[in-house]
């Protein structure tokens, strides 16, 4: 059987900076008859449930990984470690696990693909990779966003 690395929230664990999950009923199709690894980089990181909402500043996942961006809390904290330590935790994670592809919760300054919010906390959105979706685009793992979430 295929094994898929998830964000954790994706699979009904509440594990959202809000305390909540995303689990829908489009994602359960998306996964049938495959293997699921659940995981989420920023608890793997050391992040508490619930948590302070973290963005990107200064552009997305990969040029945080290029140390050129940071994330941030909208109180000004920088925890650029903890989502970098999370990252490659799921990347570890998701290698144990045989996983050649990720479906990741979407617009998430972690798991978000082709879209993040900008770091100003206004709920502007840009093109842009999560830190944890560039680790894994660039080490080969296929990152799709969750449909319907």
């Amino acid at each position: 059987m295929e094994a898929i690395l998830v964000s954790a929230c994706l699979r009904g664990v509440p594990c959202r900076f809000d305390g909540r999950h995303k689990v829908s009923s489009d994602i359960e199709a998306a996964l049938a008859g495959r293997r699921v690894v659940p995981f989420c980089p920023e608890v793997a990181g050391g992040l508490a449930t619930p948590r302070r909402p973290a963005e990107l500043a200064g552009g997305d996942g990969y040029d945080v990984l290029d140390g050129t961006a940071r994330v941030v809390e909208d109180t000004g904290r920088d925890v650029t470690a903890e989502f970098v330590d999370g990252a490659r935790r799921a990347l570890a994670a998701a290698r144990n696990g045989g996983c050649t592809e990720a479906l990741l919760m979407p617009r998430s300054p972690s798991c978000g693909r082709g879209a993040v919010y900008d770091g100003s906390f206004t709920g502007e959105l840009v093109p842009g990779d999560g830190v944890t979706a560039a680790l894994f685009e660039r080490n080969g793992i296929a990152v799709r966003p969750a449909p319907g979430v």
